[in-house]
């Protein structure tokens, strides 16, 4: 579909679900790609990638933690001499009523969702403006920036928070010929059909194309993104969601 061959990708979160999907799609159409994850697993997705005939590297990194983020940077430029393409995928998103939120619990999640996001994008861009290119997909979600749920106060303040991001950092970027676009999923399964029935269809019920969203349609989003056919595309925050959130 794209042409990735000869550009080097990163996605953080990359052990499971949406980020897994990512890493491997980028894979798929020819990108070398490393992966980054608290979990251990992550260097079993470096391998399915390395079978698909690309270099992958997985690193175990706290995407909360600046030290172990610049330790990953630099062993990636050690390894491949640059970034062209970073996709902050890593996040969480704990339930909880506002009224028992703690400080704590709100601090965990700011430091996951935007200072992660934030580390990455700090540690990597500098190379990019020197070579005046690069491309870098945020994931956002519709609970934020579009729509919002019960219990999740702190998670859709920092999605908003990275619609915003995005935003403000394309605006800078855009004189190095730097893309930065935002995805915003809806419903997407990420347990492969672990859903219980009854509640899998109250959601489908409210999506107009009728179906649970996959990590592939998630992927296929970001991998056009990334790639020269969206070189005019800047600054967006891009809903993929079946309809969920239309008025």
């Amino acid at each position: 579909m794209f042409d990735l061959k000869g550009k080097v990708a990163l996605v953080t979160g990359a052990a499971r679900g949406i980020g897994k999907e990512i890493a491997l799609t980028l894979a798929f159409q020819g990108a070398d790609v490393i992966v980054t994850d608290i979990a251990e697993t992550v260097s079993d997705v470096a391998k399915e990638i390395e079978e698909l005939g690309v270099k992958s590297l997985a690193l175990k990194c706290d995407v909360s933690n600046q030290e172990e983020v610049l330790n990953v940077q630099k062993q990636v430029i050690e390894k491949f001499q640059k970034l062209d393409i970073l996709v902050n995928n890593a996040g969480i998103y704990p339930q909880k009523p506002f009224l028992e939120m703690t400080a704590a619990d709100w601090c965990t999640v700011m430091r996951v969702n935007q200072f992660g996001t934030f580390y990455f994008t700090k540690a990597f861009i500098q190379g990019m403006v020197d070579r005046k290119y690069g491309k870098i997909v945020n994931l956002s979600s519709i609970s934020g920036p579009v729509g919002v749920f019960p219990n999740l106060v702190h998670y859709s303040t920092t999605k908003a928070a990275i619609a915003g991001f995005t935003k403000a950092l394309a605006l800078e970027m855009a004189p190095y010929h730097i893309n930065v676009n935002a995805v915003a999923p809806g419903p997407i399964d990420v347990s492969a059909g672990q859903i219980p029935e009854a509640m899998t269809a109250q959601i489908v019920r409210a999506i107009p194309l009728g179906r649970m969203g996959k990590p592939d349609d998630v992927a296929n989003l970001v991998v056009f993104l990334v790639s020269d056919e969206a070189n005019f595309i800047t600054g967006q925050t891009i809903v993929s969601d079946g309809g969920y959130t239309l008025p």
